[in-house]
């Protein structure tokens, strides 16, 4: 009996892959609870305008591999999904510039994009990770609390994981969905401004279990992914930083904007347990919609006076957007709901 329990133990590791049993973080996009921000929402009000990058090696234990070496410099700038990926390599790095510095906003503050893909298995997709890291001042960067509840006694090969294991690592989302970050999780770093972020980082997590390459997360764990990837493509693919609050940017708190010759107002907002209104100071031929963070259209309200209101009472706490349209001219803002 003794070697049959052995040798369903041994099954029952299998069947569960390469991750541990017990997940505990967001979910995959589409499923409840999940993080993921699609790229062409409208929570992203800019994108990284520079790039620096530092290959590694597209197998860190042979150095005779050389470099990854798809993609470019280029490929990180602007949006996600429009100039392709630059692939990272075992430890590479990219850092990234703003034309206005991140500040630490309501909820998340950006937003990293990789290109990992899904398996066909429900919540499983191939991800490879990368640590992010902040930097009010381009010389001091302080790293984001990376947690990874992967097993990391096997070394993961090309199979599917479970982003739910895992924490504050670019790269949770499979293409097209971002890995938001939250600077409040920061706000009491030394030597960090939160609220003037000009550098953000992003490094490979190499992935390896050996003790002579393994990179760790905060609570000490070696992260465990594919591992080696042995390619011109191997490591990280960086395919852009989105950015939802940006310092100069219009933000929550603004109740009123103007866009060529039309101005609105939008009332309460923050808003609580009630509806909210929207005036134009001129007689306006348009539409207004509200979203939320998915990018999910949830109410379409035509505007042909001075004034709409839209059902904002029965939503749930947080953060939305109200998209005024005016002919070609188009201008979104962000609503809070208390």
């Amino acid at each position: 009996m003794l070697s049959f329990y052995r040798i369903l133990s041994i099954i029952v590791l299998l069947t569960a892959g390469a991750n541990r049993i017990s997940a505990q973080f967001a979910p995959a996009a589409g499923l409840h609870g999940s993080t993921a921000l699609w790229k062409d929402s409208s929570i992203f009000i800019a994108w990284a305008t520079g790039c620096t990058l530092q290959r590694g090696y597209m197998d860190i234990a042979q150095p005779d591999s050389g470099f990854a070496s798809v993609g470019n410099v280029a490929a990180a700038i602007g949006a996600a999904g429009t100039n392709g990926v630059v692939s990272l390599g075992d430890g590479g790095s990219a850092t990234l510039t703003f034309a206005q510095p991140i500040y630490n906003g309501p909820g998340f503050d950006f937003a990293v994009f990789e290109n990992g893909f899904a398996t066909g298995e429900t919540g499983m997709a191939f991800l490879e990770f990368a640590f992010v890291e902040v930097s009010s001042d381009g010389i001091n960067f302080v790293r984001f609390p990376a947690i990874s509840h992967i097993q990391d006694t096997a070394q993961l090969a090309m199979v599917g994981i479970d982003c739910s294991l895992v924490h504050n690592l670019a790269g949770k989302y499979v293409n097209g969905y971002g890995t938001p970050f939250d600077l409040e999780e920061l706000k009491d770093k030394p030597g960090l401004d939160v609220n003037h972020i000009t550098h953000v980082r992003v490094i490979d997590v190499v992935g390896s279990i050996h003790p002579n390459f393994a990179t760790y997360d905060s609570e000490g764990h070696k992260v465990n992914d594919p591992y080696p990837t042995p390619f011109p493509s191997g490591g990280f693919d960086l395919d852009a930083v989105g950015v939802i609050n940006a310092v100069n940017v219009s933000a929550i708190s603004d109740f009123e904007f103007r866009i060529s010759n039309f101005e609105t107002q939008v009332f309460p907002n923050p808003a609580a347990s009630t509806d909210v209104e929207l005036h134009v100071f001129e007689n306006f031929n348009g539409s207004v919609t509200l979203s939320d963070l998915n990018g999910e259209v949830l109410q379409t309200v035509p505007l042909q006076t001075t004034n709409c209101k839209l059902q904002t009472a029965h939503l749930q706490r947080g953060i939305y957007f109200i998209t005024v349209t005016n002919h070609s001219q188009t201008i979104t803002r962000k609503l809070i709901v208390q």
